[in-house]
């Protein structure tokens, strides 16, 4: 199996969370540093983040959260990468602590086997309640990765995992093979087994052979 990160791997941006934020105009600057200082854990991470969209838009609603994750850029070369490793006989996931509406339209779009993200909890009408669905733990994307891997049946020596921040290295050290693809920080350099500095996902091939 091959386990992608999705914000900034398979698709350009850097994270669907902001993307969102980007598109009301709003800086989440201060959670995010208040989540790497330990001071909110994920599920208060999500709520706060969603609390500043009801208060630019006090009905939002999937609907509008899914219009605007839709202009999200897919990177060169990712429904190729993936279907390469298909037709190898590998699996592939998408694990990220990005937002379901994206990554299972991206998983579905690229041919992927399972995609673990987080999601929105929305009433019968799909207006936003304020909550998150914590499915996949930023600090410990490796236990979301472990569900997948067991529910294929797979020994984490049989995978490789690909990511771009500090979130991803967890998958590293529990998979055998670790690709930083364009990393942003030096933790995530450093704890790679290789570096794709590209601007095509298909330049990860070569070191899955």
């Amino acid at each position: 199996m091959v386990a992608f990160d999705l914000d900034g791997v398979i698709v350009a941006e850097r994270s669907s969370w902001e993307w969102v934020h980007m598109h009301f105009g709003l800086d989440n600057t201060q959670s995010l540093k208040a989540f790497c200082d330990g001071k909110i854990d994920d599920l208060e991470f999500m709520r706060t983040d969603i609390a500043m969209w009801h208060r630019i838009k006090p009905d939002v609603s999937l609907a509008d959260i899914k219009n605007i994750l839709m202009d999200a850029k897919i990177n060169s070369g990712s429904v190729e990468t993936i279907q390469a490793l298909k037709k190898k006989g590998i699996k592939t996931c998408i694990v990220s602590g990005g937002i379901d509406l994206l990554a299972d339209q991206i998983g579905e779009m690229c041919g992927v086997d399972r995609v673990m993200s987080n999601g929105l909890t929305a009433d019968s009408n799909g207006r936003l309640l304020g909550d998150g669905i914590l499915r996949v733990e930023l600090r410990d994307k490796a236990k979301a990765l472990s569900t997948v891997l067991d529910e294929f049946g797979i020994v984490p020596e049989r995978c490789a995992a690909i990511g771009n921040s500090w979130v991803d290295v967890s998958m590293f050290k529990i998979a055998s093979y670790g690709i930083a693809f364009n990393p942003i920080d030096s933790v995530t350099i450093k704890e790679a087994d290789v570096v794709v500095e590209s601007d095509d996902l298909r330049d990860v091939l070569e070191h899955l052979e």
